[in-house]
């Protein structure tokens, strides 16, 4: 069901700029207070939110980091070593919780009152160790100094129940015999650029309702009572590895329920304090509720929203069923980040029925109406009301979550377009074909206040010089910049800022790798999290040929390159760990090789990070994006690579589609099988061992990789690796090889034509306006939440009025 026009003409009325949290802008807060009844706010929920850094970020947003910069350096201190002792929030496992950092940012730059949920993980995404070529996980302990950003709010903790049964009253059905836990609220601000706006991250964190009686000390209950508390806040204790291979978890249940409890508790309770909301003495009207509030579901992990939301409703409000669902799908979501069907929550039935009774009765209940609904428009197609329902009965019986969070919510989107019509055509086909209304694209950003402004001063700088200002907020005007891509005096600026950045790459690179890197070399990167669908291990094999070529003929004219790959596996993961590993072996035996020399260099990075790729993007000179067509969503380093003046590599997938669009064929280095060519290839079969018999490269570096070449104290190290190359490949690397290897080979003649890249660098960073943040948010306000954006400068807190 779409929202009405109506909804969206009211909620276009006022936009109020965000709501400060600095404490001197009472004043403000009063001028605006009188409007809030008025006014839509946006909840972003989502279980992930990869922050980083704040020290930094803050301070340009907030316009202060020269003056700081001045005042640390008259102490004889130097601000960079501060900004160094800052942990990272690690709160994300990679793009998923980057696009929620980027999109907060937004938010609060585009003066909307908007909120983000999600829980406060006292260990966040695990600290990844390369020992012995392997990775090994350690805690990121990121709370252990504590944290300096948050302000605990324990007035509005608020009970979560879990278990129990549900009994019929005569006032209706009640959830008893429950076991509580409660969600205690950490805010962290989100500053707006140069706007005098401060958003906020709310946080859960568990916190045991169990109190202690001192009686009890030298009882054995007391010391039960204590680990039980420990039981109960175990809730919020660790962030999940994503390893897109979906599996039902007790803990990771519980996770999403406290989340979403806590946070749509805290939204009806910050809308019935409102004027609006509490109009009627005797009882909240929720008539505007959808005027009013707008959720964003990030991906499935925050689906109980939708019968979280209908059992406050009913149950708690007494609202009528039909009158609660109407406004439940009016003001709720959805985003699907991903095409893989392995990676979408199904959640087993027996699980829910012990965790959350009441949320299964109501999943029952939408069901089974949302069924009716389906037989009405296609009458006695079974077929599709198995692909339409959301309980799969193959198997183990289990919800969809997908499928719950498409029916509860009036906008559906994907990332990119190319992924929103794969959606469309297949993985939620029979959806679209019922509502195709609801469908739509946002394709992805990042903010470039963060991955420019902050992370390329250099570049920054020398951007302003020639287009002034401006640009960080209104990103499209780079395209100004295509006018003096052929320009030789703006050519050796822009190389000499990239040349600059290598320098400080290489002096890390050997610094905590011990590897001397030639800073003229071509600094290829690949970052992003380790799948197989990501094709690291094509990349593998590119190296390994780049080596095979060296030794064959010493001599022979080479573009020199410096290959880094980095990225974290999940701890299961078995096939992603071993790629690390292959790929730390393979660099062992080309770093040593004295005929190679600074010909090719090839580091693993260790424990990639938002503070890592800070100083890896700017210092790119090739991004490697090379996933099968038709796997990755979007991808948002592509677009961080692109901002920074790298070429890229890749297929036509994602977001790429839409750079390449964007730039011109003529600026990118496009390669392998289109989606259509993938599906076809599918349905033909596919053999690798044709390739494997066919292709001289090839059969050598899948023999050296089988023969125990780059592992001589173990021949069979990586046996499993060669079996999934020849047997299991699901994502067709030797389909795509030749094409891969003859496009690297045209990228290393390009590079030597320095004058060419970087027009085609400069082409690169024009072309990025499209893949700001701020248009991705613009898009979801205007036509999912209906709100206006607005670039409105609040004025500065520290005038009274």
């Amino acid at each position: 069901m779409s929202k009405p026009q109506s909804d969206v003409d009211k909620r276009k009325q006022i936009s109020v700029r965000g709501i400060a949290q600095l404490e001197d802008v009472n004043e403000i807060k009063k001028d605006f207070n009188r409007h809030l009844h008025y006014t839509l706010r946006v909840y972003y929920l989502s279980l992930e939110y990869y922050m980083g850094r704040s020290l930094q970020n803050t301070m340009i947003n907030l316009g202060i980091q020269t003056a700081c910069d001045e005042a640390m350096y008259q102490l004889g201190l130097d601000i960079e070593e501060l900004e160094e002792l800052e942990e990272d929030a690690g709160l994300g496992n990679g793009g998923l919780g980057r696009l929620a950092a980027c999109f907060l940012d937004s938010m609060a730059t585009l003066g909307m009152p908007a909120y983000g949920y999600g829980i406060r993980y006292e260990y966040g995404i695990f600290a990844q160790k390369i020992r012995n070529g392997e990775q090994v996980e350690e805690p990121d302990d990121w709370l252990r100094y504590g944290n300096p950003w948050e302000k605990a709010r324990p007035e509005y903790m608020i009970p979560i129940h879990f278990y129990g049964r549900v009994i019929d009253t005569p006032e209706g059905k009640k959830w008893v015999d429950t076991q509580t836990v409660f969600a205690m609220p950490y805010d962290n601000p989100v500053p707006g650029y140069g706007n005098n706006v401060v958003n906020t991250l709310r946080l859960w964190s568990a916190k045991s309702p169990i109190d202690f009686n001192l009686k009890f000390f030298n009882d054995g209950d007391y010391i039960q009572a204590v680990l039980d508390r420990n039981l109960a806040e175990n809730i919020s204790r660790v962030l999940y590895p994503n390893d897109n291979f979906f599996e039902g978890k007790e803990l990771r249940l519980k996770q999403e329920y406290f989340m979403c409890a806590a946070t749509l508790q805290d939204i009806v309770r910050r809308y019935k304090a409102s004027k609006f909301g509490s109009r009627d003495a005797v009882r909240t009207s929720f008539e505007d509720f959808p005027n009013k509030v707008a959720i964003q579901l990030n991906d499935t992990h925050p689906s109980l929203a939708i019968p979280e939301l209908m059992r406050i409703l009913i149950d708690d409000e007494k609202l009528s069923w039909e009158k609660a669902w109407d406004i439940v799908v009016r003001t709720c979501a959805y985003t699907n980040h991903t095409v893989l069907p392995e990676a979408l929550e199904r959640w087993p039935v027996s699980m829910l029925q012990s965790i959350l009774p009441r949320h299964l009765e109501i999943i029952y209940h939408i069901n089974f109406l949302h069924l009716q609904e389906v037989e009405k428009r296609f009458p006695g197609d079974f077929g599709r009301m198995r692909a339409l329902s959301m309980v799969e009965e193959d198997g183990e019986k289990r919800i969809n979550m997908a499928n719950l969070s498409i029916v509860g919510s009036h906008a559906v989107n994907g990332v990119a377009a190319i992924h929103s019509e794969i959606i469309k055509k297949d993985i939620f086909k029979c959806f679209y074909e019922m509502t195709p209304e609801k469908f739509q694209n946002k394709t992805n950003g990042i903010t470039p206040r963060r991955w420019l402004l902050l992370c390329n001063p250099g570049l920054s700088d020398l951007i302003a010089e020639k287009i002034g200002d401006e640009w960080p907020v209104h990103l499209e005007q780079l395209q100004e910049l295509k006018k003096w891509s052929k320009d030789p005096t703006f050519q050796r600026a822009v190389a000499r800022v990239k040349q600059e950045n290598k320098l400080k790459l290489a002096q890390l690179l050997e610094k905590d790798y011990g590897v001397k890197v030639n800073p003229a070399s071509m600094f290829d990167i690949q970052v992003k999290r380790i799948h197989e669908y990501k094709r690291q291990l094509l990349n593998c094999l590119h190296i390994i040929t780049l080596y095979n070529r060296i030794k064959r003929d010493p001599t022979a004219n080479f573009t020199p390159r410096t290959i880094m790959v980095g990225g974290k596996a999940a701890p299961g993961y078995y096939i992603a760990k071993q790629i690390i590993k292959l790929i730390c072996a393979v660099g062992n035996v080309v770093n040593n090789d004295p005929i190679v020399g600074d010909k090719l260099k090839v580091i693993f990075l260790e424990n990639y990070r938002v503070t890592l790729a800070e100083k890896i993007m700017p210092a790119a000179d090739l991004s490697e994006q090379i996933s099968t067509a038709g796997t990755e969503a979007s991808g948002t380093g592509n677009m961080k690579f692109q901002l920074n003046g790298a070429l890229t590599i890749g297929t036509l997938d994602g977001a790429n589609v839409e750079m390449a669009e964007e730039m011109g064929n003529e600026n990118i280095f496009i390669f392998g099988m289109t989606v259509e060519e993938v599906e076809d290839l599918k349905c033909r079969g596919y053999n690798a061992y044709d390739y494997y018999n066919s292709n001289p490269d090839i059969k050598q570096c899948v023999d050296q990789i089988q023969g125990g070449f780059f592992s001589p104290g173990n021949p069979q190290e990586f046996q499993d690796l060669a079996n999934v190359l020849l047997k299991y490949d699901r994502y067709y690397l030797f389909a795509d090889f030749d094409s891969y290897i003859k496009t690297q080979d045209r990228v290393s003649a390009v590079y030597q034509d320095q004058s060419k890249w970087l027009e085609m660098s400069i082409n690169n960073i024009a072309s990025s306006g499209k893949f700001s943040s701020d248009r991705t948010i613009s898009e979801y306000a205007r036509q999912i939440w209906g709100i206006e954006p607005s670039w409105e400068k609040l004025p500065n807190p520290g005038v009274a009025k």
